[in-house]
Parts: C-alpha cells; sequence; structure tokens
C-alpha cells in the first residue's frame, strides 16, 4: 500500500480539512528565477514570490489555516518545500517588483498574505517528491479531498541529478541557477552547441574550446548578451535557449573542435539561414 501524503499530516497532528495543497511552477519566470531555484537560493525571494496571489483565488486560497507547499523541480518532480500559516490582509498596498520576473505588481491588483513557515514537517522539507497527479494546471487542491502519493521519502535535500549532455537543454539565464553538480559537468565538457533564438527561431551553431568548457562560454553570453558574435552584437538582446550538439573527447584539440563546428553549420545551414557569419 503506498503511502499517502495525509498520513504524514495526520502523523504530525494536521487534520487534513485545515490545509491546502499548493504547486508552485510559473512559466513566466524570467532569468532562471523559477519558484524552485528561488526556493533554493533566496527563501526570501521565495516567500515573497508565494505571499501575492491573484484576488480571484482569495476564497480559494484563505479558506484554509494552512498551506502545503510544493515547487516543480528541472526534473519535473514535485516536491514538498515546507508548511505554512497563511493570512490574508487584503489588496496589495503598494507597487512592488515580482520576485520571479522583471515585471511590477500594481497596488490593488492582487491580494498580499502574510507566509510564516510551521515548524511541523519540518524534517521533510525538500525531501518529499509526490504524485501531483493529472491536473497540473488546478495549482490548489483541498487536502482532504486529494491525498497525494509520496513517491519518495529522502534522507536528506539532494538536487536532480544531471540529465546528460545531450538531454541539456535551457535558457541562458538559468544558467547561473543551475545546481552546482550540473555547473561542474558542463565545466568539464568541451565541444559543439546550440542557441536558439526564441523571438525570431533563428539558430546560431558556436563552440566551447577553452577552460570550463561548456559553462564558461555560455557565462560570457549571459555577462555581454552576445559572447563576441558579431551578429549576435547588432540584435535586440535575448534569452537563447541554449543545447549541445556533441560533446569533443577528452584529447580533443581546438582545431578538431573548430571541425566539429563547421560541420554543424553545413548541416544546419546556420549561415545561410541563421545567426553564423564566417
Amino acid at each position: 500500500m503506498p503511502l499517502l501524503f495525509n498520513s504524514l499530516l495526520h502523523q504530525a497532528g494536521i487534520p487534513p480539512d485545515d490545509v491546502r495543497l499548493l504547486r508552485h511552477q510559473d512559466n513566466r519566470a524570467t532569468k532562471g528565477r523559477t519558484p524552485y531555484s528561488l526556493w533554493r537560493t533566496n527563501r526570501p525571494a521565495f516567500d515573497a514570490y508565494q505571499s501575492h496571489q491573484s484576488e480571484q483565488n482569495r476564497q480559494v486560497l484563505s479558506s484554509h489555516p494552512l498551506w502545503a507547499s510544493f515547487v516543480g523541480t528541472p526534473a519535473r518532480e514535485t516536491l514538498f518545500v515546507g508548511l505554512y500559516r497563511i493570512r490574508c490582509l487584503g489588496s496589495l498596498p503598494v507597487d512592488t517588483p515580482e520576485p520571479h520576473t522583471d515585471e511590477i505588481m500594481k497596488a490593488g491588483g492582487c491580494d498580499l498574505y502574510k507566509v510564516v513557515p510551521d515548524d511541523r514537517l519540518s524534517d521533510l522539507i525538500g525531501k518529499v517528491v509526490i504524485a501531483w497527479g493529472p491536473g497540473t494546471r488546478s495549482w490548489a487542491q483541498r487536502a482532504d479531498r486529494q491525498d497525494k502519493v509520496v513517491l519518495e521519502v529522502r534522507t536528506e535535500f539532494k538536487e536532480p541529478e544531471y540529465p546528460g549532455h545531450l538531454a541539456f537543454m535551457k535558457s541562458l539565464s538559468e544558467i547561473e541557477v543551475l545546481p552546482e553538480s550540473w555547473k561542474v559537468a558542463l565545466a568539464a565538457a568541451k565541444g559543439v552547441y546550440l542557441l536558439t533564438c526564441p523571438k525570431t527561431r533563428e539558430v546560431y551553431v558556436g563552440s566551447a574550446t577553452g577552460a570550463g568548457g561548456f559553462l564558461s562560454r555560455w557565462q560570457e553570453y549571459t555577462r555581454t548578451g552576445h559572447g563576441g558574435n558579431v551578429r549576435l552584437k547588432v540584435r535586440d538582446p535575448s534569452d537563447y535557449q541554449v543545447c549541445i550538439l556533441q560533446v569533443a573527447g577528452s584529447d580533443a584539440g581546438d582545431d578538431e573542435i573548430i571541425g566539429m563546428e563547421t560541420r554543424w553549420k553545413l548541416k544546419l545551414q546556420s549561415r545561410e539561414m541563421g545567426l553564423n557569419v564566417n
């Protein structure tokens, strides 16, 4: 018989009908500031994120005194990140920057909640993975009506495993908030990568040959916006999606990697129909 999340609530003396289950995952996040990355690297920003909610959800969210908060991880897991006592304070009193985007929340445009961590279940934070089920759009649910199956209870919090070089695909804005183990893997590898512009759907083929491998090369793009590339310099800034096309062998020299890059430019016609010049 599977372990159920409500069993954990009962063990902590928490009636499930007091609890709303909230799954935080926002496609509007910019510069890698997803709810998961905010929780992992900036807890005050995460608390600020969940303390601002749409007025249309006031009845749904304020009808229970407790929130059990979950976040969607890069590995597509639903991870428990804390139990919170909440109280709706009414409409947002002043203009406030959104923690996860570059937008401003206008005064009166949403509700502000007082969100206070509850120590019960604190020993399970970052360790419990549940099956949220098919209704991912239904991000706020009643615990007493949705008894979630617990997929895993870990002994400690661990970052999602690196998916492998050829399965890696992220926006450049997410590079700095990647798990450290992912950064180590990317820094240790060199080869050929692909940038895709989300605005124009044009592609750019590049290579990472220097110290720091793919990671160092992509960090240059995040610093400069163009990485020194001629055609990218004259374009409006864009948050390019990046993936790896080919990984060079450990003994491959720069000339060999440049040769790989040239072959990919020919295959993808990135000079004729993309952003490569040379």
